[in-house]
């Protein structure tokens, strides 16, 4: 906070600013979220008598999906703001996807509080310096660096990830490998794709009360469209709206008295942004807690009036309902035949080309681990085998590396052309909508099958053991099928209103909406509450373009590529026993087929903390070294063991079984080294066949020698690179070493890198000349003396 305030203006401007925009949104949401919820309460106990048409669900739904599950944890390199400085980090993902890190994993194993926690709402993950300091550039106008000037801080690694927010803090990471970055990458985007999504659809009353208030307050400020900040809890999408508008008048008051080189007063910028951005959103909550208590306890009278007049409140609406359809309608036809008819259909295929991709990928990842699981079966095929596997399969919609492949189909989705005429922001909103949908119809194929096969297993073995799998593989594809259709056609119409219904309020909102208060007339006072014209007259403007929407979906439908049911299949109880099913407990597989059972150790015997966090299943698994038994432990997310070993490339694997890494580097090595070993057993038989007399004598302890060397590599040539006896431990230092720096490593990086920043203008530690680059090696190079020698003291 000190660089707060000694670069930008006094903060009781900042708070006055910021108080002032808060109170100002803060009561006039208020009003609207007062307002809308007894629409909303009225509209939900309407729905309960009526009850609602559609087809019904074929797939079970799983009510608790991450019961004791965590998503992935590991240690990576983070950058630390505080003392510009790459420290080693242990992140903890559980079942909330934030992100925790701890200085180490010893001190989440003994259950201590995080160092951090990362709510990733909001966040874009990036994948290079590139993509960041473009992003960096566009958020202080007039402030932008030059074409090659050097950033504000150098990377650790060549592969970086980035957590960038338009307000809040940043943060940067670093992996060793590729592998590793794609990995964490998969990782970090599902926490961010699940954090957006964070206003529950169970919540029939609070949650469209709360979106049609934000809605119409933004309507009331002229934004029509789609918004991309719409995402987390509502505290934080309140906060976005304060930013909205609070940002660039903080931007034109600030910029202007930012001080230092450029880096310099970007990075200011964000500490001042992220301070506002926590004020504003510790403020919001308490507020929108506030009105959200104060609605609920005025709840009870509302059903009351609502159960004894529903049906003159229904009377009362349609009347209203009707005056204002003669008011819109003309003008509302003539808007649909000139500006939205014409788009309909190129919109909609733009839509179903990835989406249906997207599910169709999902269909195959969950046919193929199925057959993989078959084929390991007829191999041996008794239940503890089953169980392993199942537990696997059991978490397969919550595994972001394995759902990756179907997620990349949906989000080549472009509407392009259109965005600027229909106001949508990005396609964005849409993408992540499908890839929610993708993984919820994942997990209802995988609990459905789970509940099928549970309830088939009594007595099979073997070659039944096979069958029965089989069976319920064909009922759940099938029903997968009709679900998955009903989803995306769904998601086809909401998309395709949540792109025009915006457009044609906007454009008959001038006209129409000065005449609207003469309708609020008409309604009986005891009603006024429950009937509100402006949600009358989008209603209005919803049903003249909805009709056209449904022609187009069921249109659609016909063709045969995009798999799509028409309307007219509609299954209901077709298997009503099923849905019985999905009332049983949930299923462990380890536990019940005497798979993953684990010790308690000792000194944890009494700690219930401690056994729940060892007992908690991971569904990512680490990155493992075959066949190396001696691992540094808990320094390296490619070191650090699963919890559940789950294979995410399994062709991979299998192709790379003779390179325990993975990398062309030690494939290199290796092969050099099996040479060299073939030479010197050449050289070892020429010798014999010299010396016939004593031959068995030479070849023995040679033999002895070469098997101690195997036992104990740290006794043979320790200044040989390629020593095939070093491998199996040298290997998987080698791709760890800069994520596993001692204390004096760390401060040597620290060191080698601020001497390198003198050379900068700008005061950041990034080299600018040949001298720090030699300097910046030369670091490199006594790094890895530093590692061989720990590594030779351990052995």
């Amino acid at each position: 906070m000190e660089a707060i305030q000694d670069h930008c203006y006094p903060p009781q401007e900042c708070s006055t600013n910021k108080d002032h925009s808060k109170r100002e949104l803060m009561g006039e949401f208020g009003r609207l979220y007062e307002q809308q919820y007894a629409v909303a309460l009225f509209n939900k106990m309407r729905y309960d008598i009526e009850g609602g048409g559609g087809p019904q669900n074929q797939l079970l739904h799983r009510k608790v999906p991450l019961k004791n599950k965590s998503i992935f944890s590991g240690a990576l390199f983070q950058y630390l703001e505080e003392n510009k400085k790459w420290r080693n980090r242990f992140l903890f993902i559980p079942d909330s996807y934030n992100i925790n890190y701890y200085e180490n994993k010893q001190a989440h194993d003994r259950g201590l509080h995080p160092k951090g926690t990362i709510n990733c709402a909001g966040y874009r993950v990036l994948t290079s310096m590139e993509e960041y300091l473009e992003l960096l550039n566009t958020s202080l106008p007039g402030v932008k660096a030059k074409v090659g000037s050097s950033p504000f801080l150098k990377c650790a690694t060549q592969f970086p990830l980035i957590l960038w927010h338009p307000y809040a803090r940043h943060y940067y990471f670093c992996m060793v490998t590729e592998k590793e970055q794609q990995k964490w990458n998969a990782v970090f985007q599902d926490c961010v794709r699940h954090t957006n999504n964070g206003l529950p659809e169970e919540c029939k009353v609070q949650t469209p009360t709360f979106t049609d208030a934000v809605r119409l307050y933004r309507q009331t400020h002229g934004h029509y469209g789609t918004w991309d900040m719409m995402c987390g809890m509502p505290p934080q999408i309140l906060a976005n709206l304060v930013m909205e508008t609070l940002l660039p008048e903080m931007r034109d008051l600030i910029t202007p008295k930012l001080k230092g080189k450029m880096h310099e007063r970007q990075r200011n910028w964000m500490l001042i942004s992220d301070a506002v951005y926590g004020l504003v959103q510790s403020q919001t909550q308490a507020q929108y807690e506030a009105v959200v208590q104060s609605c609920e306890a005025g709840r009870p009278p509302l059903e009351t009036t609502i159960r004894t007049d529903m049906d003159q409140i229904i009377t009362s609406k349609e009347h209203v309902c009707s005056k204002i359809r003669a008011l819109v309608l003309p003008k509302a036809e003539k808007l649909l035949k000139v500006s939205i008819q014409p788009y309909i259909s190129s919109i909609l295929d733009a839509l179903m080309e990835p989406t249906s991709r997207g599910f169709f990928e999902v269909r195959d990842l969950f046919f193929r681990e199925l057959v993989d699981m078959s084929k390991n079966l007829l191999n041996d095929g008794n239940k503890e085998k089953l169980g392993e596997h199942m537990e696997k399969i059991s978490m397969l919609a919550f595994h972001p590396v394995k759902m990756q492949s179907c997620y990349e189909k949906v989000e080549t989705l472009s509407l392009e052309g259109l965005q600027q005429r229909f106001d949508v922001s990005s396609p964005s909103v849409f993408v992540q909508r499908a890839q929610i949908l993708m993984r919820e119809q994942m997990d209802d194929a995988v609990y459905t099958f789970e509940q099928l096969l549970h309830q088939s297993l009594e007595g099979q073995e073997g070659e039944d053991l096979c069958k029965t799998t089989q069976r319920c593989q064909d009922r759940v594809i099938k029903k997968f099928d009709y679900d998955s259709s009903t989803v995306r056609k769904k998601f086809f119409r909401e998309a395709l209103l949540q792109i025009f219904i915006p457009y044609m309020l906007k454009q008959l909102s001038p006209s129409c909406s000065a005449e609207l208060p003469r309708f609020q007339e008409l309604i009986f006072e005891d009603f006024s509450r429950f009937i509100l014209v402006e949600n009358i007259f989008e209603e209005v403007v919803l049903h003249t373009v909805m009709k056209d929407i449904m022609m187009a979906v069921k249109e659609a439908a016909v063709q045969r590529r995009h798999n799509l049911y028409r309307d007219s299949i509609v299954l209901t109880n077709s298997d009503p026993n099923l849905h019985l099913l999905g009332e049983n407990p949930p299923i462990d597989w380890a536990e019940e087929y005497g798979g993953g059972q684990e010790e308690v150790d000792g000194e944890n015997a009494g700690d219930p903390e401690a056994q729940k966090r060892r007992r908690m299943k991971q569904v990512v698994s680490m990155i493992q070294i075959e066949g190396n038994a001696s691992v540094l432990p808990n320094e390296s997310c490619l070191e650090v063991p699963t919890v559940d070993n789950i294979p995410e490339e399994e062709a991979e694997v299998r192709s790379e079984k003779q390179v325990p890494n993975g990398t062309k580097k030690d494939e290199i090595e290796n092969a050099v080294q099996e040479e060299e070993h073939e030479l010197r057993t050449q050289k070892t038989a020429e010798s014999s066949s010299l010396k016939e007399e004593t031959a068995a004598e030479e070849v023995k302890p040679t033999s002895n020698c070469e098997e101690e060397a195997r036992l104990n590599p740290a006794d043979t040539n320790k200044d040989s690179p390629s020593s095939t006896e070093e491998e199996p431990l040298d290997s998987p230092v080698r791709e760890g070493e800069a994520v596993t720096p001692s204390d004096q490593q760390e401060n040597h990086i620290t060191a080698s890198t601020h001497d390198s920043s003198q050379h900068d203008d700008s005061g950041f530690q990034s080299p600018t000349n040949e001298a720090a680059e030699e300097e910046h090696q030369a670091g490199k190079e006594e790094l890895q003396t530093f590692v061989t020698d720990d590594l030779n003291s351990l052995q």
